[in-house]
């Protein structure tokens, strides 16, 4: 590949330019669409994906014809393609095309998401933001960025381009209860919203929640406070666009799940079943605390092999406190033993690294396949329990050894063990 070997030749400065110049020959090559389209770009460590969506729903329902690009979907008006890149934020070219199509199809709006990875190689690049959303920031991709606050200063990049941005005004909504707000805040732009969901009326409980805005009361069917952080980062940027506020109500109110991100798997079972993306300490204790009056059984791994490998006894120690069964899976191990990396997570666990099934204590199972995994969790529910599968989400395979890449798809696994429990087929 002319990247790989670019890598090898040239100097990390040269490499640098090499991705600026592109971003702006991609955008040069379909002509700058994003200047004909407004443009909402959402960043953080959690709930990009989400917040994607629901910005999105918003600008359909206020008469938008609109294109989404996040980690779950790419789409354009009506037509919806399933992500199957692993990238949140694809290549330049990709992006530009993908704005140029959205002009040419008739859209109207585009919303991003977008990532420090991303903003590294300058993707954000010569894409004209009319507002960004800041959703918070946790230690995440330590290894690739070299430090916490490299990876900080990679995500602020996205706010420096919403600061380049020729359109007027320019809106930067973030979330108020992160550190890393204030930095946000400060951006010389036109419309600064800072949110936060302790400064209103809430309530959230496994089945969804709701909160009141300008007097509003706010639906979602989504679970857990996370979803209504969430919801409220979407309401925020819109209500700054002068959206109607009973738009934004209507909007979330049809919102009944979001494929990957605590997604509701319903196959007639007695127990609810959920498949989540979270993949961070503070993602899987939101998840955990969204049922915590259901006996929960939970299904994990670690994802990432090779990175970020601090976390691994910390979600250990999460599931081991708040699940009555812990499934220890394979994720995506890549070219790391999968198995020492289930055996780094229980050290964080009473079971104190136990790696037979049961360990020193009879809520640890460890199964390495993750279908057998999730089917051995379902068959252990019992009525009114919740079984939790988390770490894939939506992605489409399993990264193992020499670059190999295994389909796979969690929430299909899961309805076809389902229907087998349920003598379906």
């Amino acid at each position: 590949m002319i990247k790989e070997t670019l890598k090898k030749i040239l100097p990390y400065s040269l490499i640098g330019a090499y991705h600026f110049a592109l971003a702006y020959l991609a955008a040069a090559l379909y002509r700058f669409p994003s200047k004909k389209l407004l443009v909402i770009a959402v960043t953080g460590t959690k709930g990009k994906s989400s917040v994607t969506e629901m910005i999105n729903a918003i600008l359909e329902e206020a008469g938008h014809t609109t294109a989404l690009l996040n980690s779950i979907r790419f789409k354009i008006g009506e037509e919806s393609e399933r992500n199957l890149s692993r990238m949140s934020m694809p290549g330049r070219f990709f992006i530009q095309h993908f704005l140029h199509q959205a002009v040419k199809r008739g859209c109207t709006a585009a919303v991003l998401e977008m990532t420090s990875e991303g903003a590294v190689q300058y993707r954000h690049r010569a894409i004209e933001l009319n507002a960004l959303v800041f959703t918070n920031l946790a230690p995440e991709h330590i290894e690739r960025h070299g430090s916490y606050a490299a990876y900080s200063n990679a995500k602020f990049e996205i706010g420096k381009q919403l600061v380049r941005s020729k359109k007027r005004p320019r809106i930067m909504a973030a979330n108020a209860d992160d550190a890393q707000a204030v930095r946000y805040l400060a951006l010389p732009v036109e419309k600064k919203v800072g949110f936060s969901l302790g400064q209103h009326e809430s309530h959230a409980d496994e089945r969804g929640g709701r909160f009141v805005f300008d007097d509003k009361a706010i639906f979602i069917s989504l679970p857990g406070e996370f979803s209504l952080k969430n919801a409220l980062a979407a309401t925020s940027v819109a209500h700054a666009l002068d959206i109607p506020t009973s738009t934004i109500v209507q909007s979330l109110a049809k919102i009944k799940t979001i494929p990957g991100r605590a997604e509701r798997i319903e196959e007639g079972q007695s127990f609810t079943v959920v498949v989540d993306y979270a993949h961070t300490p503070d993602s899987l204790q939101a998840l955990y605390d969204a049922y915590s009056t259901s006996r929960k059984i939970c299904v994990l791994g670690n994802t990432g092999g090779g990175r970020d490998t601090w976390k691994r006894p910390v979600m250990g120690e999460i599931a081991d406190k708040m699940c009555e069964g812990v499934f220890l899976t394979n994720e995506d191990p890549y070219d790391e033993d999968p198995r020492s990396i289930v055996e780094e997570m229980t050290k964080g666990m009473s079971a104190g690294g136990g790696s037979a099934s049961g360990g020193k204590r009879s809520k640890l199972h460890i199964i390495m396949d993750r279908r057998e995994a999730i089917r051995e969790a379902l068959k252990m529910a019992k009525p009114g329990d919740a079984v939790l599968i988390s770490g894939k989400g939506t992605d489409p395979c399993i990264c193992v050894e020499n670059g190999k890449k295994i389909p796979w798809n969690d929430a299909e696994v899961v309805r076809d063990e389902l229907k087998r429990l349920t003598r379906k087929v």
